[in-house]
């Protein structure tokens, strides 16, 4: 027997089957990353429904229609809205005097604080205008709604000015 040196651990794709150092294992599969995004895409949907209000129209159908584009197919408008109540805290406002509601608030940072680190700051961007579509469904965003993007904007750690001026174009962009 002859000494080779030290061995050095790798893992395989099952994939693409290349391989790669045992460090890679901390990333998400792509199917993990998938899902992160998927989620992350409900959760704001549902942050900005929240923020203002399922009374207009325009604002539940901008929601559901971002929930299905993130993969949620068969998910309608009363499962968008039992989910917010479900988050909300059974009944009551959905906000309170100080911003979010308790479960989205916490939804909201369990969701996308970890998958920011993944995304280029493009696709954190697009996140926070999918939100600001749903907020300018029904008109100008109302205070609430410009709180919640504010805190999806923290939440996937974008500067504050980018933030500003994201929101301030997404109020010039056709929708």
């Amino acid at each position: 027997m002859l000494p080779l040196g030290p061995v050095i651990g790798s893992v395989q794709c099952t994939s693409c089957h290349g391989r790669f150092g045992v460090e890679s294992l901390e990333q998400p599969t792509c199917v993990r990353l998938g899902g992160m995004l998927r989620d992350a895409q409900y959760t704001v949907a549902l942050a900005l429904l929240a923020a203002g209000g399922t009374a207009h129209r325009a604002a539940r159908e901008a929601a559901c229609a971002a929930v299905r584009d993130a993969g949620f197919e068969d998910c309608g408008e009363a499962q968008v809205l039992a989910a917010l109540a479900a988050l909300s805290g059974l009944g009551g406002e959905l906000y309170d005097a100080h911003g979010m509601a308790g479960g989205l608030a916490v939804e909201l940072h369990a969701v996308l604080e970890p998958l920011a680190p993944h995304l280029a700051q493009p696709g954190r961007e697009r996140l926070l205008l999918q939100g600001a579509a749903i907020a300018l469904a029904d008109g100008r965003y109302r205070p609430q709604e410009r709180d919640a993007l504010d805190a999806v904007g923290r939440c996937l750690d974008l500067p504050q000015a980018r933030v500003g001026a994201l929101l301030e174009a997404a109020t010039r962009a056709p929708y």
